[in-house]
């Protein structure tokens, strides 16, 4: 490009200021837009009374180099931990690896129950469900009807809130594609190290010692300290468009800071005033319905349907404070068990000892939710009784171990993916790409996809060389391809 253009970002989460790092490091002028008074979206770090809670949980380990070296040019090398990666199944009261190792898998269930487990995974091999397009059946596909109850339905009804029935497949092909019963064979017989000729999880990974936070708060810093400009607590209203372009963004501040990151919250004077920055091209990654909602003029009825009807999956953690004897040497624990709500658990403790304190750690526990259900609405007071009352009742502690509990909301954490989201998608990107071909979706919220971290940053990397170097990068290809999200091979680099 003979001229560097001005580029509005939408949102500071991983795939927002990954744009916004690109761009400054080509002296690009960029201003990133963030809704909140805090960055890093789910990647963020929340903080308590001195604890840290990572939201999620995020392991930092990536197929991409690319991702790999941004990770490393924002953060020293001294600012990673290398940690184990341990996680376990709870299921009638007993722990079982995840993933899913044969020998462990059937031993836990003892021999009756294995027996029956392993008749039905062979009946389900040689009469596989015709119809693998729900995400039920391509997992009975694979396990059989008996396995797939045990460590699939419970906990993935837990965390959608709908029958697995109802789920599409095309969540399998980014979260678990490979997964299957012989893989889980191959890897129980096989030694965990220095397999050459099958596919194996990884066995750690790399994670800043004060949350994934650290990383998106760095980069926030360097990038102001590099010319661009970062606005907290302004909400996108509008985004402008008019013959065959986006021209600007117009803004509505809700918090205390100004223009550029940093400004003291009592020199904000006003808020509901409403701030315009013209733009060349946007990058977006506010969720995919919302970007809809905002254009101006206004998109047809059908394409704003189609908005309308893609969900979205909300969160919320209870953190308890807890003795470090309490804890567990999982990252976190995936509860099966239908008698209680929650989802997961996680020991921040075995993430990072500097998220904690001493003889201290803070057990995370993970609801599924709707903003707006009762368990988002209850009160946190509430919230931190149940949390209690479920570890109790699972023998995971004693109500006295319980010193003092934090809750943390996550609206719209994961896209939702039912039958239809597919053509929906479909509908905006087409109207999009006629009507505002530089605006860019990018990131999990902003392109609807259920991306890891990393593939939300490959997806704001590329498209900055698209704009600046022009390249035809397809995005929307990044994560389909048929590897488990955290799987290496012997085969070579992950394809694009």
């Amino acid at each position: 490009m003979t001229e560097k253009p001005e580029v509005v970002v939408i949102g500071a989460g991983p795939a927002g200021l990954s744009a916004g790092w690109e761009l400054v490091k080509r002296d690009v002028p960029v201003t990133i837009i963030e809704g909140d008074s805090v960055v890093g979206g789910i990647s963020r770090t929340a903080q308590r009374d001195g604890w840290r809670f990572d939201i999620g949980g995020h392991r930092f380990f990536t197929k991409v180099p690319e991702v790999e070296k941004l990770w490393h040019e924002i953060l020293p090398d001294e600012d990673f931990l290398l940690r184990p990666r341990s996680s376990r199944i709870y299921y009638n009261g007993k722990f079982f690896d995840y993933p899913l190792k044969a020998t462990n898998a059937l031993g836990g269930l003892g021999l009756v129950e294995a027996a029956r487990c392993i008749a039905s995974y062979a009946a389900a091999r040689v009469r596989p469900p015709a119809d693998q397009s729900n995400y039920e059946n391509w997992l009975v596909a694979r396990f059989g009807w008996r396995l797939y109850r045990t460590f699939f339905k419970t906990y993935t009804e837990k965390l959608w809130g709908v029958p697995v029935s109802e789920m599409p497949s095309d969540w399998a092909a980014q979260r678990i594609k490979s997964l299957s019963m012989m893989n889980a064979i191959v890897n129980s017989v096989l030694p965990k190290r220095n397999q050459t000729d099958i596919t194996s999880l990884i066995e750690e990974f790399q994670y800043p010692k004060y949350g994934p936070g650290m990383m998106w708060e760095t980069a926030t810093d360097k990038i102001v300290k590099q010319g661009g400009r970062v606005v907290f607590e302004e909400k996108v209203r509008k985004i402008h468009h008019e013959g065959g372009r986006a021209t600007g963004v117009t803004t509505t501040v809700t918090g205390g800071y100004g223009p550029g990151a940093g400004a003291p919250e009592s020199s904000r004077t006003d808020i509901g005033s409403e701030y315009q920055y013209p733009a060349d091209e946007i990058i977006s990654s506010m969720s995919f319905s919302s970007l809809v909602r905002v254009m101006d003029p206004p998109v047809p009825d059908h394409v704003l349907a189609a908005a309308n009807a893609l969900k979205y999956r909300d969160f919320l953690t209870v953190a308890l404070v807890v003795p470090e004897s309490a804890g567990f040497p999982d990252n976190w624990i995936y509860i099966h068990s239908p008698t209680v709500k929650v989802g997961r658990i996680q020991n921040f403790a075995s993430w990072s000892p500097f998220l904690v304190k001493d003889g201290r750690t803070c057990l995370g526990l993970e609801y599924f939710v709707f903003e707006g259900d009762e368990t988002w609405s209850s009160s946190d007071e509430d919230l931190v009784k149940l949390a209690t009352k479920e570890l109790v009742e699972l023998g995971l502690i004693r109500a006295s171990q319980v010193e003092q509990g934090y809750v943390v909301r996550m609206p719209k954490a994961y896209p939702y993916y039912d039958m239809q989201y597919k053509s929906n998608v479909d509908i905006i990107r087409a109207w999009l790409a006629e009507n505002t071909p530089n605006v860019h979706p990018v990131g999990r919220n902003g392109m609807h996809r259920y991306n890891n971290q990393d593939h939300s940053m490959l997806t704001a990397m590329l498209t900055v060389e698209n704009i600046i170097d022009g390249t035809k990068h397809d995005v929307w290809e990044v994560n389909v391809e048929e590897d488990y999200h955290e799987e290496v091979s012997s085969g070579g680099a992950a394809k694009r």
